[in-house]
């Protein structure tokens, strides 16, 4: 489908002289790009800071309303952090903010970091004229990975999830921008889901063998190597190519995958945040540091609580059946206010900058570990499985299970020793007695072609499992909700329930309000609702404020 519209390209590129020479020079004054060094600082800015973990999580199963009622039926009287939370969680259009953390700044954060990569290409285009390519060659390299990694998270928020080439020929896409821009207002074309996948594989393809870690001062925070291989498996995962998951999974990891050390001191919440995004562990491929006030979500009307925790941080599995969370938790769990209102571990936590210490303002930011070894791993566990690697699939669950069990006692938090993991044990922990864990694919009615086994069903459970504990409170768990069609309930208050079913097109967040105003044809996100307009719970209501049970 093509749609045609009008977007703001807010492009702060156009450095303009000073004010004492400013009628001297011409109003397209731009900073010429001469050298492969000023290319590489250009680059710097080619990464968004925008966090899409609010839309992911709170769209998603992770969190629960704790204003709607318990099992019990008693329920609290919270505020909100602020109304777009109330909106996302709802799976609503987001009217009422456009800030940090907010559909406009991942949308806005991902296309100008598009725009900085297309100013890099076309500087590199005239050292190719020149028959300098090989000089610049690096730099071409990581802004085609940057441009393919924006489109991607862009497509996977805005537009429906992937279905197969011919299939997503229908389903509006987001725009793939390649060039410049000079104008405030420009026309664009709204691409299909299947075209802008195409186009994020050829990018992804042309630049992963440019990229060179040497010319990078802290190649973490850069498309290196292995952040680029791991972005590609990634990426094969989402397309199902499963082949190419494992190709560019082993060439990210190594013959010897290094994982997280669950094993190091972390005594404080910064520690366990600074252990999470650590530039010198060698599990961490790709850190991206945002604008974000996530972490102050926690505490308030939505947490990670009852079902939610009970499927995640606060839950058994399949090795630590004997223990109500896992044992790499152990004393590393936070809460704040009361731990009635949900639970979380300090994975995103916040660095704040003043920008004005008097009246103690500032921004917050968050640093994301994008693409991990633990992550890497889990997208070539579920490859095999499709690819009928059965005991490849669960000697990566086997790796990514051991590397999180704790070694050392803790006399304080005694570990209770966790059995080994195994396909036996899989299949007998991953049946429909434990429905947090296992839950209905509706692969087959996103594309034909997407067919999940019974013999394949428990693998695949414990490989959405462990991605859940791995990727919690970053957001990619909506991802993997839209990839398998698997329908959730949120609670909403006291007598509102809404059901995603796989087929909802609230699965497509909404294109920011500004951009609709702007002339772009918004997502069709319309329900057929019955009468009465939601559902109603049903079970006796308790009230209890906000300080006191």
């Amino acid at each position: 489908m093509k749609i045609k519209y009008i977007i703001y390209q807010l492009i702060t590129l156009l450095f303009l002289s000073s004010c004492n020479d400013f009628l001297d020079t011409q109003p397209d004054n731009r900073v010429e790009w001469s050298t492969p060094t000023q290319i590489s600082q250009l680059l710097v800015s080619a990464y968004s800071d925008g966090n899409y973990a609010l839309l992911g999580e709170l769209s998603s199963d992770n969190f629960i309303d704790n204003n709607s009622p318990n099992d019990m039926g008693a329920y609290y009287n919270l505020a909100s952090r602020n109304r777009m939370d109330d909106e996302i969680y709802a799976w609503e259009d987001v009217v009422s903010d456009n800030e940090q953390d907010s559909p406009s700044h991942v949308w806005s954060g991902c296309y100008y970091a598009i725009a900085v990569t297309n100013n890099a290409l076309k500087a590199i285009e005239k050292f190719e004229e020149e028959g300098k390519g090989d000089e610049v060659s690096a730099q071409k390299g990581e802004a085609l990975l940057c441009r393919a990694y924006h489109h991607f998270i862009l497509v996977n928020l805005f537009a429906k999830v992937y279905k197969n080439e011919a299939l997503s020929k229908d389903d509006p896409g987001v725009p793939y921008v390649t060039e410049p821009e000079t104008r405030v207002l420009v026309h664009y074309e709204r691409l299909s889901v299947s075209d802008v996948y195409d186009r994020i594989e050829q990018d992804l393809l042309e630049g992963i063998d440019l990229i060179v870690d040497n010319v990078y001062d802290v190649p973490k925070y850069h498309f290196n190597k292995k952040a680029a291989h791991a972005f590609a498996a990634r990426f094969y995962l989402f397309k199902r190519e499963y082949d190419k998951v494992i190709k560019y999974a082993n060439i990210a990891l190594g013959s010897n995958p290094s994982l997280r050390n669950w094993n190091k001191e972390m005594p404080t919440y910064e520690s366990i945040a600074h252990f999470w995004i650590d530039a010198e562990s060698l599990n961490n491929f790709l850190l991206l540091p945002t604008g974000s006030w996530f972490s102050r979500v926690f505490g308030k009307r939505y947490g990670c609580n009852r079902e939610a925790a009970d499927a995640t941080i606060f839950g058994t599995g399949p090795t630590w059946g004997d223990y109500n969370f896992h044992p790499c938790y152990s004393g590393r769990l936070y809460i704040r206010e009361k731990q009635e209102y949900g639970l979380f571990f300090p994975k995103c936590g916040e660095f704040f900058e003043y920008t004005d210490k008097v009246a103690q303002i500032g921004l917050g930011h968050i640093v994301r570990a994008e693409f991990t070894a633990e992550e890497t791993l889990l997208c070539r566990a579920e490859a095999n499985v499709y690819l009928g690697n059965d005991s490849l699939a669960v000697a990566d669950l086997i790796t990514y299970d051991n590397s999180r069990k704790i070694t050392q006692n803790d006399t304080i938090n005694p570990i209770i020793p966790s059995r080994t993991l195994t396909d036996a044990l899989i299949r007998s922990f991953y049946t429909e007695s434990r429905p947090l864990f296992v839950q209905k694919f509706n692969t087959e009615k996103i594309s034909p072609d997407f067919i999940v086994t019974n013999e394949q069903k428990p693998l695949l459970d414990c490989v959405l499992h462990f991605r859940r504990l791995e990727t919690i409170f970053d957001g990619m768990r909506w991802f993997d909700i839209k990839r398998y069609g698997i329908e959730i309930t949120h609670k909403i208050g006291t007598s509102r329930i809404e059901t995603l079913t796989w087929d909802d097109p609230r699965r497509a967040l909404q294109i920011p309000q500004e951009v609709i105003q702007a002339g772009m044809d918004p997502n069709n996100r319309t329900l057929d609702l019955p009468a009465t307009g939601v559902e109603q719970l049903k079970i006796p209501l308790v009230r209890l404020n906000s300080e006191t049970e």
